[in-house]
């Protein structure tokens, strides 16, 4: 599920101070491949040290979907889960771990929950332009964070639905202490898209029929919303490839304006066995008829991609 912005796409935008570059987007189509290709280092700086996740909550989105998106984001950093709660979130994370043993710096990363900011009022409106996703995202404090900006089923945003799910990049503000990137200050940001009303059958399989491809029976989502799982998935995606290339000369293959990065080098697979059309061998919950690969705190499940491994070469699942 990887496509990328095309270069008219990756001009640079300028909004308020913030200079943006996007690096590389979640895609539509998912296309299962046998041997995905090797990761090659550029270089650059990883994400690493204390990093706040900061959720920019961009139109109406009710608790119980905000609770979805936070427990998940609370359960990246949880600390040894409990035999009784794995296959776990934290386990899924701690492939990202690899990357960061192999640079010379040898440095660390960790996540925690920051700021929920809340514009119900879509005060950009109802039609978002790429430089107003930046906008947004700047809402967010720019010191060591990633700033997550999350657009509502009824938000059309710029490439929505027609080539992307949700995309990442980083922003160059005017304030001081922002994160580093060479000689630049840098902060990350994704945005996620709910594609419930939109494109479902693009941004939420296998929660929802595919529009195109081999088709089968969607899978019933784990936490029974098919908007919120779908961005999920995309979320989770994007935050591999934030953390591992987050300025867009970290690890990647490919030219650096449509990389395939940690999640997106693994399209379409969740679980061994997966080929185009299943998602692979999944958990399934006895009660609901949920599938899973992944739990998380407060008792949540969630459907995880997988993701590269460098110490093996290959995509790594958690079930």
């Amino acid at each position: 599920m990887a496509s990328f912005l095309t270069q008219s796409v990756l001009k640079l935008f300028l909004v308020i101070s913030l200079f943006q570059i996007s690096l590389a987007v979640r895609k539509l189509s998912e296309v299962v491949q046998d041997q995905p290709q090797l990761l090659t280092y550029h270089n650059g700086p990883l994400l690493s040290g204390k990093i706040t996740i900061n959720l920019i909550w961009y139109g109406k989105f009710k608790p119980s979907e905000r609770a979805i998106v936070s427990d998940f984001v609370t359960s990246l950093s949880s600390t040894a889960p409990s035999q009784s709660n794995r296959p776990s979130v934290a386990q899924w994370w701690k492939t990202t771990e690899k990357y960061y043993h192999l640079t010379s710096k040898k440095s660390s990363l960790s996540l925690s929950l920051g700021k929920q900011i809340l514009d119900d009022k879509y005060s950009l409106g109802k039609s978002l332009k790429n430089k107003q996703i930046v906008e947004l995202a700047s809402m967010g404090d720019q010191k060591n964070a990633i700033n997550v900006v999350l657009t509502a089923s009824d938000v059309a945003v710029e490439g929505f639905c027609m080539s992307r799910c949700g995309t990442h990049g980083s922003a160059l503000g005017s304030t001081d202490g922002l994160v580093k990137a060479k000689k630049h200050s840098k902060f990350a940001y994704i945005w996620v898209g709910n594609s419930q009303t939109q494109c479902p059958g693009q941004c939420a399989w296998p929660f929802h029929q595919p529009i195109y491809g081999p088709q089968s029976a969607p899978l019933i989502a784990p936490n029974n919303n098919v908007g919120l799982d779908g961005m999920v998935i995309n979320l989770a995606s994007l935050f591999a490839g934030t953390v591992t290339n987050p300025f867009g000369n970290g690890y990647f293959q490919g030219p650096a304006e449509a990389p395939l990065e940690a999640s997106s080098a693994c399209p379409g697979i969740y679980g061994k066995g997966a080929y185009p059309g299943y998602a692979g061998n999944l958990l399934v919950d006895p009660t609901t008829g949920a599938s899973y690969n992944a739990r998380g705190n407060n008792g949540r499940k969630y459907l995880l991609p997988a993701l590269y491994d460098p110490s093996t070469s290959s995509c790594s699942t958690l079930v």
